[in-house]
Protein backbone atom coordinates (compact mmCIF):
# COMPACT_ATOMS: atom_id res chain seq x y z
CA UNK A 1 0.00 0.00 0.00
CA UNK A 2 0.98 3.86 -0.67
CA UNK A 3 2.36 6.03 1.86
CA UNK A 4 -0.02 8.67 2.60
CA UNK A 5 0.72 12.78 2.98
CA UNK A 6 -1.38 12.50 5.83
CA UNK A 7 -0.02 10.00 7.87
CA UNK A 8 3.59 10.93 7.19
CA UNK A 9 2.90 14.88 8.56
CA UNK A 10 1.06 13.15 11.98
CA UNK A 11 4.34 11.03 11.47
CA UNK A 12 6.52 14.54 11.63
CA UNK A 13 4.52 16.20 14.72
CA UNK A 14 5.24 13.06 16.40
CA UNK A 15 8.60 13.13 16.42
CA UNK A 16 8.73 16.10 18.31
CA UNK A 17 7.22 14.26 21.27
CA UNK A 18 9.46 14.49 24.42
CA UNK A 19 7.78 11.51 25.60
CA UNK A 20 6.98 8.95 24.66
CA UNK A 21 3.11 7.53 24.42
CA UNK A 22 1.85 5.10 26.96
CA UNK A 23 2.89 1.39 26.25
CA UNK A 24 0.50 -0.40 28.10
CA UNK A 25 -3.37 -1.06 26.97
CA UNK A 26 -4.17 -0.08 30.16
CA UNK A 27 -2.37 2.76 30.27
CA UNK A 28 -3.27 3.74 27.00
CA UNK A 29 -7.30 3.17 28.01
CA UNK A 30 -6.68 5.15 31.09
CA UNK A 31 -4.95 8.24 28.94
CA UNK A 32 -7.92 7.90 27.01
CA UNK A 33 -10.60 7.97 29.27
CA UNK A 34 -9.38 10.65 31.12
CA UNK A 35 -9.08 12.43 27.69
CA UNK A 36 -12.51 11.95 26.57
CA UNK A 37 -13.76 12.06 30.46
CA UNK A 38 -15.97 8.91 30.08
CA UNK A 39 -15.76 5.45 29.41
CA UNK A 40 -18.64 5.15 27.14
CA UNK A 41 -17.10 8.31 24.76
CA UNK A 42 -13.65 5.67 24.42
CA UNK A 43 -15.86 2.65 23.60
CA UNK A 44 -17.49 4.43 20.68
CA UNK A 45 -14.57 5.94 19.32
CA UNK A 46 -12.91 2.43 19.81
CA UNK A 47 -15.77 0.39 18.62
CA UNK A 48 -15.87 -1.72 21.62
CA UNK A 49 -18.31 -1.70 24.53
CA UNK A 50 -18.17 0.26 27.37
CA UNK A 51 -17.59 -2.59 29.71
CA UNK A 52 -14.34 -3.68 27.73
CA UNK A 53 -12.74 0.05 28.27
CA UNK A 54 -13.85 -0.49 32.13
CA UNK A 55 -11.94 -3.63 31.78
CA UNK A 56 -9.00 -2.40 30.51
CA UNK A 57 -8.64 0.47 32.76
CA UNK A 58 -9.15 -2.21 35.91
CA UNK A 59 -6.80 -3.83 34.22
CA UNK A 60 -8.93 -7.36 33.93
CA UNK A 61 -7.85 -7.34 30.32
CA UNK A 62 -3.99 -7.02 29.14
CA UNK A 63 -3.59 -7.88 25.48
CA UNK A 64 -6.10 -6.35 22.91
CA UNK A 65 -6.66 -7.68 19.31
CA UNK A 66 -4.04 -6.11 16.79
CA UNK A 67 -6.95 -3.88 15.07
CA UNK A 68 -8.14 -2.81 18.44
CA UNK A 69 -4.16 -1.88 19.30
CA UNK A 70 -3.73 -0.40 16.39
CA UNK A 71 -6.71 1.91 16.88
CA UNK A 72 -6.11 2.89 20.68
CA UNK A 73 -2.26 3.67 20.14
CA UNK A 74 -3.61 6.00 16.61
CA UNK A 75 -6.36 7.68 19.45
CA UNK A 76 -3.54 8.44 21.83
CA UNK A 77 -1.08 9.55 19.62
CA UNK A 78 -3.78 11.91 18.12
CA UNK A 79 -4.38 13.58 21.46
CA UNK A 80 -0.64 13.38 22.93
CA UNK A 81 1.45 16.77 24.11
CA UNK A 82 -1.28 18.72 22.35
CA UNK A 83 1.14 21.89 23.33
CA UNK A 84 4.39 20.22 21.91
CA UNK A 85 2.39 19.59 18.67
CA UNK A 86 1.17 22.84 18.12
CA UNK A 87 4.61 24.15 18.60
CA UNK A 88 6.23 21.98 16.33
CA UNK A 89 3.36 23.15 13.82
CA UNK A 90 3.76 26.36 14.47
CA UNK A 91 7.65 26.54 13.98
CA UNK A 92 7.32 24.68 10.82
CA UNK A 93 4.79 26.85 9.73
CA UNK A 94 6.49 30.28 10.40
CA UNK A 95 9.98 29.47 10.36
CA UNK A 96 11.83 26.45 9.23
CA UNK A 97 9.38 24.47 6.88
CA UNK A 98 10.05 21.42 6.17
CA UNK A 99 11.37 18.77 4.27
CA UNK A 100 10.02 16.28 1.73
CA UNK A 101 11.46 12.94 0.51
CA UNK A 102 9.36 10.88 -1.56
CA UNK A 103 9.72 8.54 -4.63
CA UNK A 104 6.43 9.16 -6.45
CA UNK A 105 5.43 9.06 -10.60
CA UNK A 106 6.24 13.26 -11.69
CA UNK A 107 4.58 14.48 -14.87
CA UNK A 108 4.54 17.56 -16.89
CA UNK A 109 2.64 19.97 -18.24
CA UNK A 110 4.83 22.37 -20.28
CA UNK A 111 5.89 23.80 -23.73
CA UNK A 112 5.68 21.50 -27.06
CA UNK A 113 8.59 19.68 -27.64
CA UNK A 114 9.52 18.74 -24.13
CA UNK A 115 9.59 15.52 -22.45
CA UNK A 116 6.77 15.50 -20.52
CA UNK A 117 6.11 11.60 -19.86
CA UNK A 118 5.72 11.17 -16.35
CA UNK A 119 8.33 8.67 -14.44
CA UNK A 120 8.79 7.44 -10.87
CA UNK A 121 11.50 9.50 -9.44
CA UNK A 122 12.98 9.66 -5.62
CA UNK A 123 13.42 13.41 -4.27
CA UNK A 124 13.72 15.18 -1.27
CA UNK A 125 13.32 18.86 -1.18
CA UNK A 126 12.75 21.30 1.62
CA UNK A 127 9.57 23.58 1.20
CA UNK A 128 9.59 26.59 2.75
CA UNK A 129 7.50 27.64 5.56
CA UNK A 130 4.14 28.53 3.91
CA UNK A 131 3.75 24.95 2.67
CA UNK A 132 4.13 23.65 5.68
CA UNK A 133 1.49 26.74 6.76
CA UNK A 134 -0.79 25.40 4.07
CA UNK A 135 -0.36 21.35 4.37
CA UNK A 136 -0.89 21.48 8.16
CA UNK A 137 -3.90 23.52 7.68
CA UNK A 138 -5.59 21.26 4.90
CA UNK A 139 -4.87 18.42 7.06
CA UNK A 140 -6.64 19.94 10.26
CA UNK A 141 -9.51 21.19 7.97
CA UNK A 142 -10.24 17.61 6.99
CA UNK A 143 -8.60 17.34 3.46
CA UNK A 144 -8.58 14.53 1.23
CA UNK A 145 -5.43 12.86 0.70
CA UNK A 146 -5.83 13.68 -2.92
CA UNK A 147 -6.02 17.49 -1.97
CA UNK A 148 -2.44 17.17 0.05
CA UNK A 149 -0.94 15.94 -2.37
CA UNK A 150 -1.75 18.65 -5.04
CA UNK A 151 -0.43 20.97 -1.91
CA UNK A 152 2.83 18.88 -2.12
CA UNK A 153 3.09 18.95 -5.69
CA UNK A 154 2.62 22.37 -6.00
CA UNK A 155 5.72 23.32 -3.90
CA UNK A 156 7.57 20.28 -4.88
CA UNK A 157 7.31 22.03 -8.67
CA UNK A 158 8.30 25.27 -7.05
CA UNK A 159 11.22 24.67 -4.84
CA UNK A 160 12.37 21.60 -7.08
CA UNK A 161 11.44 21.50 -10.72
CA UNK A 162 10.99 25.77 -10.90
CA UNK A 163 14.23 26.46 -8.64
CA UNK A 164 12.06 28.99 -6.40
CA UNK A 165 10.45 29.91 -9.78
CA UNK A 166 13.90 31.19 -11.10
CA UNK A 167 13.08 28.72 -14.47
CA UNK A 168 11.02 26.54 -16.28
CA UNK A 169 7.98 29.44 -15.44
CA UNK A 170 4.79 27.67 -16.19
CA UNK A 171 5.23 24.37 -15.94
CA UNK A 172 2.94 21.96 -14.20
CA UNK A 173 3.73 19.08 -11.96
CA UNK A 174 1.41 15.70 -11.58
CA UNK A 175 2.21 14.06 -8.84
CA UNK A 176 0.73 10.64 -8.57
CA UNK A 177 1.92 6.66 -7.59
CA UNK A 178 3.12 7.97 -4.01
CA UNK A 179 5.27 5.17 -3.34
CA UNK A 180 6.67 6.63 -0.30
CA UNK A 181 6.77 10.13 1.07
CA UNK A 182 8.33 11.07 4.41
CA UNK A 183 8.09 14.38 5.56
CA UNK A 184 10.24 15.83 8.51
CA UNK A 185 10.01 19.38 10.37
Amino acid sequence: MADSVGDSLDRALEGAFTRPIPKSAQAQMKYLVKQLKSTRAVAQLLGVSQRTVERYVAGKLKRPRQELRARMEREVKKRWQPQIRAKARQKAASTDGLVVSTRARFGFTAAPGTTDDARIRDITQALPPDFADRLFTAREQGATEQQLQHIAAEGLAQMYFRANDTRAHGLGVEFTDVEQIDIAL
